[in-house]
């Protein structure tokens, strides 16, 4: 795992991305093998040196996709609002077990939930804390995001024992796609050979349930069976998957 300082010219932004090689045990490397970090233009990005063609992988919650959802989307309507319970109440606490590159969890932030963003890949872990402090210093999102995004570096089974109690856990645990042809399928490939599969998934449920006062909330395609075989109280679809919800207590 290599973070690449590439193209730095100021002692900050070599102490910063020391400090992310520290925080995350990545080694600081002059020459990029395979998937690894480099420093673009104030910003950590996911590459590979074989394979030019693919585009940077980044946390951006500030502009693009993340932002055009933040303003344009179905907000409480939508299906993970709705999942999660934030239609019912906004300020709840939710830990998001398996928060890859963040996308899920921004969302429900911008709704009003308290986000612990948990994640166990280095260098995805890396990529998101350089997001989150990006969008510290975005004049939209200064004011509320680094309050309700939190990082916690640890495997998730580990952090579902140790983190303090939350109202709703959310999982969205890796699972082979099947459709290749879309851009962000091709994204989302790459990503899940960084990260590999999830082979304890299904041990997550019974943790995520230890740990959540309200509910659990599981992400999954369509075309997936419930996690660890064991049936949600309720789904909620959404256009590409769907959002099984095991009720503990009402919101």
């Amino acid at each position: 795992m290599i973070v690449l300082p590439d193209s730095m010219h100021s002692a900050a932004d070599q102490a910063y991305i020391a400090a992310l090689g520290q925080r995350f045990g990545l080694l600081l490397m002059e020459q990029a093998e395979g998937w690894h970090l480099a420093w673009q233009q104030q910003t950590l990005v996911l590459r590979h040196a074989d394979l030019p063609k693919q585009s940077d992988i980044l946390v951006d919650f500030a502009s693009g996709t993340a932002s055009y959802r933040r303003q344009h989307g179905g907000g409480m309507g939508e299906a993970i609002a709705k999942a999660v319970g934030l239609n019912k109440k906004r300020d709840l606490r939710v830990v998001d077990a398996t928060a890859g590159l963040g996308r899920d969890a921004f969302v429900l932030a911008s709704l009003g939930a308290h986000l612990t963003l948990v994640e166990r890949n280095p260098l995805v872990a890396a990529l998101l804390a350089d997001g989150l402090r990006r969008a510290g210093e975005h004049p939209e999102l200064a004011n509320w995001l680094p309050e309700r995004m939190q990082l916690h570096f640890a495997p998730a089974e580990q952090a579902l024992s140790q983190l303090s109690a939350a109202d709703v856990v959310y999982l969205d645990p890796m699972f082979p796609e099947r459709q290749k042809s879309a851009l962000v399928k091709k994204e989302m490939r790459a990503f899940h050979q960084v990260v590999g599969e999830d082979p304890d998934a299904d041990a997550l449920l019974p943790a995520a349930l230890a740990l959540a006062s309200k509910r659990v909330v599981v992400k999954r395609p369509a075309y997936a069976p419930p996690l660890a075989g064991t049936k949600p109280s309720h789904e909620v679809k959404g256009k590409n998957n769907r959002f099984d919800v095991y009720v503990k207590a009402a919101i």
